[in-house]
Parts: structure tokens; sequence; C-alpha cells
């Protein structure tokens, strides 16, 4: 039977929801046993949080100063001691899912499978290539753990209500002096996180200029969602970069997304594949967006983006 080690996401004493995303994906394995590990200065909020998620039998903390600051060549060392006992290791396919996993493989000197979509075995994987327009299945050698992330936009977060035991681990993994915490560099903003957001709304190159682009902060505003933007609406310095939706950017899950002026590039459209009701915006009809989309609107979207803030009031 599987055992298997979830890494937690956490920023500022909050679980991120890509840990329950992760969780879920542990359970369709069947597992004998899915715990959590969490790492942080101090860990207790955090733990906390992550004990309530079904499935869960313990959540195991490390408690270090070196651990405030989720940095990758420190936390890989602890991990991979901690991942002794254990035939699969799990965390989210996020910035610090993809930062942070390739060294713990390495260090367990196995291949790691990234994007985990689908489980078909204890060892055998679907993820998707080529931009998401082929899924491949991924067998890993049976006697090897699993090192793995999980395509969040694939999975549901695992349901709360549970009751795990909390426990301190005990970690005695040199850590290496070489990469060191300097600072974070993010852009403050009230809306909802674009990665985690159950709403999105979204511009790209038809908007314009950055300017123009308020009409997508209003819009929403008013839907209480977050906001994203095309590669060429990044490129073209109408938002940051951070706001970037698609393959080069975050794959994301929303229950409603709405493009607004973005022709639908396929690169963009993997982003948004697993979203849920897509509504496309744009005054081209022939857009490739449009045969993705659920619900199209073919117009202005200077007049029908005013419009529709009025008919939500």
């Amino acid at each position: 039977m599987s055992n298997v080690l979830v890494i937690a996401e956490h920023l500022d004493g909050k679980l991120n929801p890509a840990t329950a995303k992760t969780v879920a994906a542990a359970q369709a394995l069947n597992p004998a046993a899915i715990d959590i590990v969490v790492l942080a200065a101090d860990p207790a909020a955090v733990a906390a949080q992550a004990a309530q998620l079904a499935g869960v039998r313990t959540v195991r903390t490390v408690a270090n100063p070196a651990n405030a600051h989720a940095i990758a060549q420190v936390q890989a060392p602890q991990i991979a001691q901690l991942a002794a006992g254990y035939s699969h290791v799990f965390a989210p396919s996020t910035t610090f899912g993809k930062d942070l996993l390739p060294c713990v493989a390495a260090l367990l000197g196995v291949n790691q499978i990234s994007d985990l979509m689908a489980v078909d075995g204890s060892h055998a994987f679907k993820r998707p290539i080529y931009a998401g327009n082929a899924i491949i299945t991924v067998e890993a050698p049976a006697d090897q753990i699993v090192v793995a992330s999980v395509r969040t936009a694939s999975w549901p977060e695992a349901a709360q209500g549970g009751n795990a035991s909390i426990e301190a681990a005990n970690v005695s993994a040199t850590l290496p002096t070489h990469t060191r915490y300097l600072g974070l560099a993010a852009g403050a903003s009230d809306r909802p996180d674009l990665q985690s957001a159950k709403r999105v709304v979204s511009g790209g190159r038809g908007v314009g200029s950055e300017e123009n682009f308020r009409v997508i902060y209003n819009l929403a505003d008013k839907l209480g969602a977050a906001v994203g933007a095309s590669r060429a609406a990044v490129d073209a310095g109408y938002v940051p970069s951070d706001l970037q939706v698609g393959q080069t950017g975050k794959i994301i899950a929303p229950e409603l997304y709405v493009a607004v002026g973005i022709s639908g590039a396929i690169q963009h459209l993997t982003g948004i594949k697993d979203a849920g009701t897509i509504v496309a915006i744009n005054k081209d009809g022939d857009a490739p967006i449009f045969e993705i989309a659920d619900i199209g609107l073919v117009g202005d979207l200077f007049q029908i983006l005013p419009e529709l803030e009025a008919a939500l009031g």
C-alpha cells in the first residue's frame, strides 16, 4: 500500500488551497496513509489548518528559523530526509512546487513526474504534453519513490472535516549556506489570488493599452474576481507578468473565466481548459476563443463591459 507525504504550501500563516488539491490527488491512490509536512519558523497555525483536511492521518511539523521563507535549496534536504518510509512525495505544481520538487527528486536520486492530472495506478499517472493537446501516461519504476507535482487545475480541493494528529518531526539534515533569502517583491492587491480564485476576468491585446485595462479591473471588482491577462497583453506592457495566464503563465481552473479582447492562442487556452464556464468577449467573431467558450459575445468590449457592470448593479 502507498504512503504519501504531501508538502504544504503556505504564506503568512495561511495554507494555500493548492495543498488541499494535492491531498485530493493523493487520495486517488487509495493509500494506506496521507501525511502533510509543514516547514516554517512557527508551523502551528498552518499545521492546524492542514489537520482539518479530510483523509490526512498526520501533520508533521518542522520548526526552524531557516524555514521562515520557502527556499528550495534549504527545504529540500529536510524533505528528502523525511521522505524515508513513504512511497510518494507530492507537492502542488505551482511556483512553489516547481522550484522545490526538482531539488527533492535530485537528492532522492529519482526522476520527477510533473503536472500529474490523473492516477491510473500506484506508479502510473497521466500528464499533459504539447501545451495540453495530448495526454500521456507515465509509469515510474515500482521500486522507487515517486516524486510528483500535481496539476492543481485538474483536481478539486479535498474536503474539510478532518482531525489529523499534529506531531513535531525530528530533522537533522545539513542545510546549505550558499542560498539565502534577500526579499520578496510582490504587487499589493485586495483582489483574490489568481491561482486559486473562483472567478477570473482576463484582458488581452484587444484592450489596447495599460490605461484601458481599467475596464478589466472594474468588471473584476464587480464580480469579486481576480484579474488575469494574455501573454500578448503582458508583452505589450499593459499589466505585470504575474497576471499572465497560459502555458508560460499560470494554469488556472476557476468556476467562471471571462476572456476580454483575447483571441485564444493555444498557449492561452492551455491555461484555462479546466475552467468551469468560459465567457468570451471579442469584436472578431472568428476568434479561436469562441470555439471553446460556453458563452460568446461579439462586439466592442468598451461598450459591452460598461453595460455588464451596470447590469450587475
